[in-house]
């Protein structure tokens, strides 16, 4: 049940708003009134959501009342069983849309991202496992039109990843690959144990957003070390024997990116540029976050890169999200990039959290 006093405060809250737009004073400061106005439709569209449940929720209660009535007169009663299932149904629906039009939309949703995933606790093991990983993304990224390129790689002797660092390009990718930040446990055989004892092994992920222009991320070039260097990963020849590879260390901070994919040093600096400023990014966002007392840790898409997020168990064909207890026996059909399911569960689950959060503070 959406609570009254919360939508009754929205309100009020549209009405500071519409004085806010007519103010001159405002009208002249561009940026205060583009976001006015930008906050004004977005509460707008959060009071339309709130009048189609408020009616749904009435003639629900009405239909159901109805229906309890003893003395009712069957025909009536009847007519009120047909249409109570669909308002049951359209209901719940209505309560979900509203409950997404009240959340203040994340910034980063409609960003691309920089994913690194690096081989932990294992060895060998652990290197294999981060590139079956890569390997499930980059096919569940492809399946929804996505662009994948590989930044920077560091293979294992036996064909895994110690490292790899990609971008993703497309609509939305950050909203729906955000949940993927954390340790990833793995339970098998490993291909080098000879006596089929089951290995536990784990490697990590982590989920930057790419920076914009609107993110006014400027280094100056004091700040930067480039170091060049031979490229060590595939690429043919011309990439091997050239100092192509880019590594980029920014001083103040210790943050460090390269690229070694593209032939062109000049393209390599770039990407790796692009890399550190998703990282320093996402590093003045965690610590603004502390000095705010809002951290991620209270929603799902946290990013804690300590954090065992999902077990992997191949003896049992079975993946568990430790997140929100969720369980599937299609481990086989998941490393093939169906990963669908799971990341509707855990969106659905970061709602039901954020709007828990959003509920208590309007109360507070």
């Amino acid at each position: 049940m959406i609570d009254a006093a919360y939508i009754e405060k929205l309100s009020g809250r549209v009405s500071v708003l519409e004085a806010d737009i007519a103010n001159p004073a405002v009208v002249a400061n561009q940026k205060k009134f583009r976001d006015t106005v930008k906050e004004h439709a977005r509460l707008r569209r959060v009071l339309e959501k709130a009048e189609v449940y408020r009616r749904i929720h009435r003639d629900y209660e009405e239909q159901r009342d109805l229906l309890s009535n003893e003395d009712a007169d069957p025909t009536l009663k009847e007519l009120a069983a047909e249409e109570f299932s669909g308002l049951e149904k359209a209901l719940g629906q209505a309560e979900k849309e509203l409950q997404s039009a009240m959340l203040q939309p994340d910034p980063n949703d409609e960003r691309n991202i920089i994913m690194e995933i690096r081989a932990g606790t294992g060895g060998e093991e652990a290197a294999l496992f981060a590139a079956d990983l890569f390997r499930m993304y980059s096919r569940f990224c492809e399946g929804r039109g996505w662009k994948v390129s590989v930044i920077d790689a560091s293979s294992s002797s036996i064909g895994g990843y110690k490292e790899v660092v990609c971008s993703v390009e497309g609509a939305q990718v950050y909203s729906v690959m955000k949940y993927e930040s954390g340790c990833h446990r793995v339970q098998r055989v490993p291909v080098t144990e000879a006596s089929g004892r089951i290995h536990t092994s784990a490697a990590t992920v982590a989920v930057l957003p790419e920076v914009d222009e609107v993110d006014d991320i400027v280094i100056p070039a004091d700040e930067l070390r480039v170091d060049i260097f031979c490229s060590s990963g595939p690429g043919g020849q011309g990439v091997n024997t050239t100092y192509s590879a880019v590594r980029v260390t920014h001083l103040p901070t210790g943050l460090v990116a390269q690229s070694q994919d593209e032939r062109s040093q000049h393209r390599n600096k770039e990407k790796a540029m692009n890399v550190l400023k998703a990282r320093l990014l996402d590093w003045k966002q965690r610590q603004e976050e502390e000095r705010s007392g809002n951290l991620r840790r209270t929603q799902i898409g946290s990013g804690d890169r300590s954090e065992k997020i999902r077990t992997y168990n191949f003896p049992q064909n079975r993946l568990t999200d430790h997140r929100i207890n969720f369980t599937v026996y299609t481990l086989n059909r998941v490393m093939e990039g169906e990963i669908g399911s799971l990341i509707d569960a855990l969106r659905e689950h970061d709602l039901e959290l954020r709007i828990r959060k959003e509920m208590a503070a309007a109360k507070a």
